[in-house]
């Protein structure tokens, strides 16, 4: 059962090894050809990724709830259209690396409209990509697209609002007395069980924190808290 259970938690993964190993057989020249692309494609993940966490990390701390909410959140409105629009068209590197920003955005107040037009806009309207469009394809096709694209955007943002829900988003583990792991934040690098494996423990590639019954080292909570490259462990202390 333990097995299944690890097959089934990393179906993905396995689904994605049976393919190659039907491609192999079948279209061996096909097969090679994919595991170039797909080791290339892993390469720029594992260069890019980790600058990515580090610098969603910095904007986590830098930035205030207060001015997420008031920019992006929901009562918004149009500037916070206008905003994300922005943040989105200016945006450098590839549109995994839109997915950490997002789940610190959207942790500190941003609103779903606005998280789809941030990564819709990373997508298919950054001006780096404009300008070459304009350059191959013309200033006229470059224009006309790029006015059907914002509203698509916005048509299919006001439809993802309004049908996901915050209940949706993978939710922050909390136990009492004021400590949290936010879950989808979590890369599972592993160092705060590595640093403090009394208080929290690894299931299916994310940190959880461990039964409060334990008495917390608060040094050793600090450290270990300090040392996670995603800030993805908080502690506020509750008043006694």
């Amino acid at each position: 059962m333990t097995v299944l259970k690890k097959l089934y938690d990393h179906l993905f993964v396995v689904a994605v090894v049976i393919a190659y190993v039907i491609m192999f057989i079948l279209r061996p020249g096909m097969g090679i050809d994919s595991l170039k692309n797909s080791s290339y494609y892993l390469k720029e993940m594992l260069l890019i990724m980790p600058v990515i966490f580090v610098l969603t990390a910095l904007l986590d701390l830098w930035v205030p709830k207060e001015k997420i909410i008031k920019y992006l959140g929901t009562e918004a409105k149009t500037k916070g259209v206008v905003l994300a629009f922005a943040l989105g068209s200016v945006s450098a590197g590839p549109i995994y690396a839109a997915f950490p920003m997002c789940v610190m955005l959207h942790k500190k107040g941003a609103s779903v409209r606005n998280l789809v037009i941030i990564l819709s806009s990373w997508a298919v309207i950054k001006i780096p990509m404009l300008l070459n469009e304009v350059k191959y394809l013309g200033i006229k096709f470059m224009v006309i697209r790029y006015i059907l694209t914002i509203i698509a955007i916005i048509i299919f943002s006001w439809i993802t609002a309004k049908i996901v829900t915050k209940e949706d988003f993978p939710q922050t583990e909390e136990i009492p007395g004021g400590l949290s792991v936010n879950t989808s934040a979590c890369m599972g690098c592993r160092l705060c069980t590595k640093n403090y494996a009394d208080l929290f423990k690894m299931q299916n590639k994310k940190a959880f924190v461990k039964s409060q019954d334990v008495k917390i080292d608060m040094d050793r909570l600090f450290t270990t808290i300090s040392a996670c490259p995603v800030n993805a462990i908080t502690y506020v202390e509750t008043p006694r």
